[in-house]
């Protein structure tokens, strides 16, 4: 089949999924994938759209999401939140996700203030989840063979969990997710490898095919908006220095030693022990009970994870050994 048969396709099957949401709503960063939602939605009704950026913090989400409000018409709310008030805001979000991975913890603050702004204007709104994950938007699939990368790609089908559903449903605000729709994850599936990521103007690019769907609807510099991590988007990135400067070097190697030898659980930096600490406060140390069969337990904070699982969700350590008992490997940064 064509190029702009697949093109075609995805076109068609984002559309509909949009077109059977009645979301008023829209976290809109202003990156691809939730500027199609604002595109799609914005021919059926008068959406208002909600961006987050912490204050003071380089946060280039809100060009991009204003570019995009204005062009579709979408009544737009960008709140900006201070650095006391996401420092306030992450034990709820670890309580709520029950997980003290640096990345999840990160990304998800501006995520639950940008739900929490949004409940107070409407009950339900759309979000990008799952772009990234069907059309291949990470950085770290781009130098895949095509048989590799469609290998990986189920394989984070098979385990991927969003963080927006359980913290909206904690605010009382509907989260939908069109992109995880059947169809269009059954589309995702049949898109060959070569058209979700593809080199193009000397330049790799992720999810190629839903921006090749999409080109002549959006404004040419949000079709090609190179992909921006939530937290560099938003400015959160700032909360690894912040933390670096509440907790001393001596504090954190003298818990760091503690945890471990307590808790079973490595901290690879100031960040993690922030976290790990709120997460022990709430719930105590993981343990390394194994309650599911074919379970396994994380090397690194003894956390029961499934037994294909490559990385731990709740503490984010990577790479896992595919057996229980295999080799155990140093903690990376993530």
């Amino acid at each position: 089949m064509s190029e702009e048969y697949f093109v075609g396709l995805v076109r068609f099957c984002v559309e509909e999924a949009v077109g059977c949401c009645a979301a008023e709503g829209v976290l809109l960063s202003g990156g691809l994938d939730t500027s199609i939602l604002v595109a799609v939605a914005s021919r059926m009704r008068r959406l208002k759209t909600f961006t987050v950026a912490l204050d003071g913090a380089p946060s280039p989400d809100v060009y991009y999401a204003r570019l995009v409000a204005e062009r579709f018409g979408a009544e737009h709310r960008v709140y900006a939140f201070g650095l006391e008030e996401a420092l306030k805001v992450a034990p709820r979000v670890v309580e709520v996700l029950g997980v003290f991975d640096p990345m999840e913890v990160r990304n998800s603050i501006p995520i639950y203030i940008g739900l929490r702004e949004a409940s107070r204007h409407v009950g339900d709104v759309m979000t990008g989840d799952g772009a990234d994950e069907l059309f291949a938007g990470y950085s770290f699939l781009f130098n895949l063979s095509g048989e590799e990368l469609e290998s990986r790609l189920r394989s984070m089908w098979r385990t991927m969990s969003f963080s927006s559903k359980p913290m909206g449903a904690s605010l009382g605000v509907g989260v939908s997710q069109p992109y995880l729709d059947p169809d269009v994850m059954e589309c995702a599936s049949k898109v060959p490898a070569g058209l979700k990521v593809r080199r193009e103007g000397g330049v790799v690019w992720g999810k190629w095919v839903l921006r090749r769907a999409f080109e002549n609807v959006l404004p040419r510099e949000v079709a090609w908006r190179t992909k921006t991590p939530i937290e560099a988007g938003c400015g959160t990135c700032i909360l690894p220095e912040v933390f670096s400067g509440k907790i001393s070097g001596e504090e954190f190697s003298r818990k760091r030693r503690f945890y471990l030898k307590s808790d079973g659980v490595e901290l690879r930096d100031r960040e993690h022990l922030a976290y790990y600490e709120m997460y022990r406060e709430l719930f105590g140390p993981p343990g390394e009970a194994v309650r599911t069969p074919g379970g396994k337990a994380c090397p690194y904070c003894k956390a029961e994870v499934p037994a294909d699982a490559a990385y731990c969700r709740i503490c984010g350590g990577y790479p896992l050994p595919p057996e229980r008992g295999g080799k155990r490997k140093s903690l990376p940064g993530r």
